[in-house]
């Protein structure tokens, strides 16, 4: 198919089901804009792809669900809104289509609209290389094109002959290489200076922080009594999980340990710690990039870690030690998510000042890698895909 003159109107279809695809679209539409002013963008997303100039034709926030009651309940709309923007899509014969991340909904659109002969291309690998392996066979059936965030996608794409682009990590662009963990702690109003801090992060949804910060919370009270002078922080993204933090101090009589709550500031509060607790999820890889020791825990159903673990791949969980290929931070899970071992392991790499001062040469490394000016590489294999 030959590409379109660059006078002609550029029409590119997006669709990003949650609040990181809505920002990694925002950023592409922006960049995309930079090289093609007339290019038109149609689709679903959120407030920042609706400001970058994008016509949702669904709302977002149907899409944006998790766990398997949420989505069960949601199918008939979600179904109903799939049905609707293909039909839309296919009227409209966009150029090329961009799902961003949400691969349960988008790999199915795209594979209906590469099947009638419009370009497709997927934004954020599935996790293939974790687990569900087998998902690969279905990727290439839906796209022309793969932008991979992580170097270790490439050659998998590569390997089953699916076109692929590496364009760098989103994250390691808003973090900064050389941290200045004094003006974070002075942010923060960190006193004294130079008390021992503690980072808490039990999650970003609702049924993590349900099951993780009970075990988090106890954990600090295990680390006070070691540690008297210790101080911890707590950020939560939103007022709902905020709220059930508060609630679930209360109910384990908690509230007069030394734990701060912060509505947002996740970054802030990782680069003003000493050492940081996390629920395994993208939290871990800010957590390498803010170049802090922490300790990865997860806790899930014993069913749902049944399932799960006979479709993993790889002996970690948490995105620092897939990256870095070895078990640099220490994973505590399921049955080893225990406040004992927990508040251990993190007074552990705390103490361990050889150790902290490896991961800040490795976690700096891995900084370096990953950031590559994403949105602009991302814009620029796009364009390519619509030349060919």
């Amino acid at each position: 198919m030959s590409g379109l003159p660059a006078s002609a109107p550029l029409t590119i279809a997006m669709v990003a089901g949650e609040a990181s695809g809505d920002m990694l679209g925002a950023n592409l539409i922006e960049a995309i804009k930079a090289q093609r002013p007339d290019a038109v963008f149609i689709g679903i997303g959120g407030p920042r792809m609706q400001s970058a100039g994008l016509h949702s034709l669904f709302p977002q926030e149907t899409l944006a669900v998790r766990g398997y009651v949420e989505v069960i309940c949601s199918l008939p709309a979600i179904l109903s809104i799939r049905r609707g923007l293909v039909a839309a899509l296919l009227a409209r014969r966009p150029d090329v289509f961009i799902g961003v991340d949400a691969p349960d909904f988008n790999l199915d659109v795209e594979i209906r609209l590469k099947k009638a002969g419009i370009r497709t291309i997927h934004y954020v690998s599935p996790s293939i290389w974790v687990w569900r392996a087998e998902r690969i066979h279905k990727i290439k059936r839906a796209v022309n094109h793969v932008l991979a965030l992580f170097p270790l996608e490439e050659p998998i794409y590569q390997a089953a002959g699916i076109p692929v682009t590496y364009v760098g990590h989103p994250l390691a662009e808003k973090m900064p290489i050389e941290p200045d963990f004094a003006a974070a702690r002075a942010q923060l109003r960190i006193t004294p200076p130079s008390a021992p801090v503690f980072a808490l992060l039990p999650g970003s949804r609702r049924g993590e922080v349900e099951t993780m910060a009970p075990l988090f919370i106890e954990a600090a009270r295990l680390i006070v009594a070691e540690v008297p002078d210790a101080q911890f922080l707590v950020p939560l993204a939103t007022r709902p999980t905020l709220d059930l933090f508060e609630r679930i101090l209360i109910q384990h009589h908690a509230t007069d340990l030394p734990i701060r709550k912060l509505f947002g500031h996740a970054s802030d509060a990782m680069l003003a710690s000493d050492a940081v607790l996390v629920a395994s999820g993208t939290a871990t890889l800010e957590v390498a990039l803010a170049k802090r020791p922490m300790v990865i825990s997860y806790k899930i159903s014993a069913l749902t870690y049944h399932l799960v673990k006979h479709k993993m791949r790889l002996p970690y969980v948490g995105l620092p030690n897939i990256l870095c290929g070895e078990a640099l931070v220490p994973e505590l899970l399921q049955k080893e998510a225990t406040p004992e071992k927990l508040a251990q392991a993190l007074l552990g790499v705390w103490r361990d000042q050889a150790y902290c001062a490896q991961l800040m040469t490795r976690f700096t490394a891995l900084h370096r890698e990953l950031k590559q000016d994403s949105a602009a590489r991302a814009a620029a294999a796009v364009l390519a895909v619509v030349a060919a």
